[in-house]
């Protein structure tokens, strides 16, 4: 078939970060670009994941400020939390958002289709609703990961991420299967807002990959913030009684938990389902992900896929960036990779949580020499809060060269300090760098140049 007689230069599927980020920079380059969704434009994070959750997390933090208010001379009457309001608020966020990246499309001449598309060949994709057949020179896949939802019985009454959102009201007692970011982060966010948190892990680690310091004290944080934990205890089943309440029986406890709500929170698995991958010889690694190479093709020529579908990296900015190097490099005859080093990320825990680089673990592991900087502190903030809790920050350095290997951090404001830091392990910066460069006092962020 010649060039021109395709349908679209690009179809897309899947109008997520990397979806739209790809369609919007393809066709600046003068591509003819179309994009499926079966959904809603904005995908995961927009949608129903880091975002509206983010908001729910600022929503949470101001239970700990009203309390803090009358040590610093305020008076507070008639204190009362509404869910209903701040969930609302939440979802209509998240319906500017969908209309923002829909203008986004509209504004850069990309064509919509909100329907599902399969994959029926090398260069074609049918709609489900129209069951139209379209050609495209190249196809896209940008569909994201999906909740995984453990086999046991019983697990059709839990709820997942994509499901918190929406509930009806402010569960008194929440049960949350998994000890990873989404698990943790909710969590905070229930007890925050008042509701009993339990964190059932079918392991005894969590947020596997942090750096050990870190989860041991987010761990004392949260239990003495009064969530408890189940550790080396899998779901065994899930009833729900006629009252309408769910026991959770668990392995190794003798007494099903007791919960008006059930959060999975388990994993998310890159979402190949219904998508014909077969029809055009796309292969899928042992995960379940789209197998592509260094510059996000697959195993069929014409097809590329970007983003958590690849299960490379599950981050939102990596699929951002991973849909614009592919536009640029397809169509726009540029010369550009990515790098996946140094990248930091957070866990918007109460308190959060942010790293990049090697963990001290993993550094010596690679490099075996190594020098580990700490700080132990106690947030000023904390002070009139009457709240022990610590905050603590930790340099991992190459010992020979003392080229800073990784941050790693735990307290309030974390992240939002940990970007900027980001930029000096990114661009190889020493010890010496940081400890010549002034503090800025008083901060929580001077800590990173005083560490000892």
């Amino acid at each position: 078939m010649a060039e021109q007689d395709y349908d679209y230069d690009l179809f897309v599927i899947g109008a997520g970060s990397g979806g739209v980020r790809a369609s919007r920079i393809a066709s600046s380059h003068g591509a003819r670009v179309a994009v499926a969704e079966e959904f809603r434009v904005g995908g995961t994070c927009v949608i129903r994941g880091c975002v509206p959750k983010k908001l729910l997390v600022y929503g949470s933090h101001f239970a700990e400020e009203l309390q803090d208010a009358a040590n610093y001379g305020w008076t507070v009457e008639g204190m009362r939390f509404d869910w209903p309001t701040l969930r609302d608020a939440v979802n209509k966020d998240v319906d500017r958002l969908n209309a923002a990246y829909t203008s986004t499309l509209e504004n850069n001449k990309v064509e919509r289709f909100l329907e599902r598309a399969e994959i029926t060949g090398p260069h074609s994709v049918r709609l489900a609703d129209s069951g139209r057949e379209i050609t495209a020179k190249v196809i896209l896949i940008a569909t994201g990961a999906w909740p995984v939802t453990p086999d046991f019985e019983g697990a059709e009454h839990c709820i997942t991420s994509n499901e918190v959102f929406h509930l009806p009201e402010l569960p008194k007692k929440v049960v949350i299967a998994g000890a990873g970011y989404i698990a943790m982060e909710f969590a905070g966010i229930f007890n925050a807002l008042g509701s009993h948190v339990t964190v059932v892990n079918r392991s005894e680690t969590l947020l596997r990959g942090y750096d050990e310091a870190l989860r041991d004290r987010l761990l004392q944080i949260t239990m003495a913030r009064g969530i408890e934990y189940k550790f080396n205890c899998p779901f065994e089943k899930v009833v729900k009684r006629e009252d309408g309440c769910l026991e959770a029986y668990l392995k190794n406890q003798p007494d099903p938990l007791v919960a008006d709500v059930i959060l999975v929170a388990t994993g998310r698995r890159p979402k190949v389902d219904g998508l014909g991958l077969e029809n055009a010889g796309v292969e899928l690694g042992e995960r379940g992900e789209i197998k592509v190479d260094a510059f996000n093709r697959t195993t069929c020529d014409s097809i590329y896929a970007v983003g958590d579908v690849t299960d490379r990296v599950q981050l939102t900015p990596i699929a951002i960036r991973e849909g614009h190097a592919f536009a640029d490099r397809v169509f726009g005859g540029k010369d550009v990779s990515i790098s996946y080093d140094c990248i930091p990320s957070a866990v918007f825990s109460q308190p959060p949580l942010a790293a990049v680089g090697l963990t001290e673990g993993q550094a010596r592991n690679q490099y075996g020499a190594v020098k580990v900087y700490s700080s132990d502190f106690r947030p000023m903030k904390n002070i009139f809060g009457h709240r022990p809790e610590r905050g603590l920050y930790k340099m991992v350095v190459d010992a020979n060269t003392d080229r800073v290997l990784g941050i790693h951090m735990i307290g309030p404001e974390a992240p939002e300090i940990l970007q900027a830091a980001a930029i000096a392990v990114k661009a190889g910066l020493t010890k010496a760098a940081f400890d010549d460069t002034v503090a800025l006092h008083p901060s929580m962020a001077e800590e990173l140049v005083l560490l000892k």
